[in-house]
């Protein structure tokens, strides 16, 4: 089988295509051939070697997210057979309730392969079922940015409808994000550099659109929007450079889903005291466990939503994809077809 494995620390320099056997399913395992994988900013740290300590440097497939169909199933698997069209999840061994250490350890494409191969062996408990409606491209984008955005919105922001919701950029977790608080009836403001990224998400539903670079005091801007009130959520992807405009925009007693670090992993100049005299809450968000997956599908089935898909390249082009990704110039997600 044909596969993209990490030579280094060079950036998407450092994917190279190999021939790999195919491997054999086990008793419980599933084999599943792999048709879409969408990519996400933290497949792009590992190619630099920058992803958290325990993280393989050399010989490692990437990327965490893909969809495919079950080819073999081992003689004691069930709930899937051949034929069956499934979404494997981001983190194996997170199956529901809270994370413990071992279960927020085991994502895919970091210290154990990922999916940049055409056939994977998977637990029947690694995987979902891909909501009809949608494409194996569709659906590849949706265990780590559309969970994610899931659990910033739904699962742990519990978004009511009326609620103001301002969303950072345009990329997979915030137009998901967009997408979500939508359903649940919320008002959305959405930020970006580019007025032509703000006039796509203004047409998926966006109320309000702030240009960061023509309105570099953007929580300023939010917080009129919100006729000085605040708004109640923000969904906070940037990191040290956005985060003291979240609290500005932020109402008192509102919320901020802490889940990006695009512009560096610090509080910067942020005031603590601002955060506990406003009685802000600092939501952590890492994607989601298996029970939240599946009602994640449900949703999205029940509405017919789709994710929005920049670009698709196929997996000989796998170093144009993450370079693609690496220009922030997309809109939505980048994936590959394998």
């Amino acid at each position: 089988m044909k596969a993209i494995v990490l030579t280094g620390t060079r950036g998407p320099d450092s994917l190279q295509l190999v021939d790999l056997a195919v491997p054999k399913p086990a008793t419980d395992e599933i084999l599943v051939r792999i048709r879409a994988v969408s990519l996400n900013y933290r497949d792009l740290v590992i190619t630099r070697g920058a992803y958290r300590k325990q993280q393989k440097h050399e010989s490692l497939i990437p990327t965490s997210d893909a969809a495919g169909e079950v080819v073999e199933t081992g003689a004691a698997v069930a709930g899937f057979q051949t034929g069956d069209r499934v979404i494997a999840l981001f983190y194996r061994d997170w199956l529901a309730g809270e994370p413990d250490q071992q279960s927020i350890k085991s994502d895919w494409g970091r210290d154990r392969d990922g999916m940049l191969c055409q056939y994977k062996l998977f637990k029947a408990q690694h995987l979902v079922r891909t909501p009809s409606h949608l494409s194996d491209l569709e659906a590849a984008c949706l265990p780590c940015a559309g969970l994610t955005a899931w659990n910033a919105i739904i699962g742990e922001g519990k978004t009511r409808a009326g609620d103001l919701v301002l969303t950072q950029g345009t990329g997979g977790v915030s137009l998901f994000a967009l997408q979500f608080a939508k359903i649940a009836g919320a008002r959305v403001i959405v930020t970006s550099s580019a007025d032509g990224k703000l006039d796509k998400a203004k047409s998926l539903g966006a109320d309000h659109a702030i240009n960061y670079r023509a309105v570099p005091d953007w929580g300023e801007a939010a917080l009129a929007i919100s006729q000085g009130g605040g708004v109640d959520q923000v969904v906070e992807l940037g990191g040290t450079q956005t985060l003291k405009q979240s609290l500005i925009a932020i109402r008192p007693g509102g919320t901020i889903s802490m889940i990006g670090v695009l512009s560096g992993a610090t509080f910067g100049d942020v005031l603590l005291p601002f955060i506990v005299s406003r009685r802000v809450r600092m939501q952590g968000i890492t994607v989601g466990n298996r029970d939240d997956m599946e009602a994640m599908c449900q949703l999205i089935a029940q509405h017919s939503m789709r994710p929005v898909i920049d670009r698709v390249y196929e997996l000989i082009d796998a170093r144009s994809a993450f370079q693609q990704l690496q220009s922030g110039g997309h809109f939505g997600k980048v994936c590959i077809a394998v």
